[in-house]
């Protein structure tokens, strides 16, 4: 059975493993959640009447979300990780017929999802230091009209903070929905979230899997306009948030500050490591995330790859994706991970 024309050309998303002793290329929580939530997590979970359907509005869930965030349970849609909420934000506003705007380097799923419902992807160009181009974004908006028009921040994979006045600006500018993806929003210095209005077509999405040391669990949420939050209800599969990931996600609520003290930790030893990687022959991309890209210079990124990984330590390495030659991505990790990090680097660079 052959598969719909426009999908033959397309590749998955993935994110290849290899058995190290330091692992920083998925930009997971270097921490794991802490004991008490564990504890309360399986006190719960033994409770659980495991044949009866979950809540189907999730809706515990969205009311700590919404209290969180100060803003109406009715403005939270939850779903299985941020990718299936940018999943149902595209089967309702984009598809055939329509277009979906990203300025490249960025997150990989967006144009990728977009283009399973049958959009089509208009990319604008990032600046030659990754920035974003607003005539570009004039551009592209002009010559595409697009429905959806994707930013990220901080940028994955570049991670790049978007300053409030390029939301603003972009949000005045588009047409359709501006979606601005904050899975890395909780290390920035700044949220898109204070935007959010009722009156407006814009949403924030964001994730657990990385403040709230959650990326197995895979919870992802968005806020935005209480209308749209209900366009999304129609399009999402019915009970498709067990009951295991609401309790998940409703406990890690309760732990707000033990997860900003892990933030703290992250970005301290984000800034560290930039300090380091800049005393060598190596360009540094200013992050807000919890990750660094970084060129070597004088050197194939694949080989510096290569060489950490003969040292038991891999990274992400970037270097084939389009505008990023010789660019590598390392995750912040604990102070002995960065520190094995750091030493393995140093002789490579040698």
């Amino acid at each position: 059975m052959p598969v719909r024309d426009d999908l033959r050309a397309l590749e998955g998303y993935h994110s290849p493993q290899v058995q190290v002793r330091v692992r920083l290329n998925t930009n997971e929580s270097p921490f794991p959640p802490p004991v008490a939530w564990r504890d309360a997590f399986a006190e719960e979970l033994s409770r659980v009447e495991w044949h009866r359907y979950p809540d189907r509005a999730a809706s515990e869930l969205r009311a700590g979300i919404a209290a969180m965030h100060g803003v109406r349970p009715e403005q939270v849609f939850v779903a299985n990780g941020s990718n299936e909420v940018l999943q149902t934000v595209l089967l309702t506003f984009a598809g055939p017929g329509r277009t979906v705007a990203t300025f490249e380097p960025t997150y990989q799923l967006h144009g990728h999802i977009a283009r399973l419902t049958g959009a089509t992807v208009a990319e604008g160009e990032r600046a030659a230091d990754f920035t974003l181009d607003m005539g570009e974004v004039r551009r592209v908006i002009r010559d595409a009209s697009p429905t959806v028009t994707f930013l990220c921040s901080p940028n994955n994979p570049t991670g790049l903070e978007e300053p409030e006045a390029n939301v603003r600006g972009v949000l005045s500018l588009a047409p359709g929905l501006l979606v601005v993806d904050e899975a890395y929003g909780q290390f920035a210095s700044w949220s898109a979230m204070g935007l959010v209005d009722d009156e407006l077509p814009m949403v924030v999405s964001r994730t657990f899997s990385k403040t709230w040391s959650m990326a197995g669990s895979r919870l992802g949420y968005l806020v935005g306009p209480e209308w749209l939050v209900a366009e999304l209800d129609k399009v999402v599969l019915p009970y498709h948030l067990d009951a295991a990931k609401q309790i998940a996600g409703r406990l890690a609520l309760t732990f707000v500050a033990e997860m900003d003290e892990r933030v703290q930790l992250i970005v301290a030893e984000r800034e560290r490591l930039a300090a380091a990687m800049g005393s060598m022959p190596i360009d540094v991309v200013p992050s807000g995330a919890n990750f660094i890209l970084f060129r070597p210079r004088g050197r194939s990124g694949r080989a510096v790859w290569q060489g950490l990984l003969d040292r038991s330590v891999l990274i992400r390495d970037c270097s084939g994706w389009p505008r990023l030659a010789d660019c590598l991505r390392v995750t912040v990790g604990t102070p002995q991970e960065n520190d094995e990090f750091l030493t393995a680097l140093s002789e490579v660079m040698q």
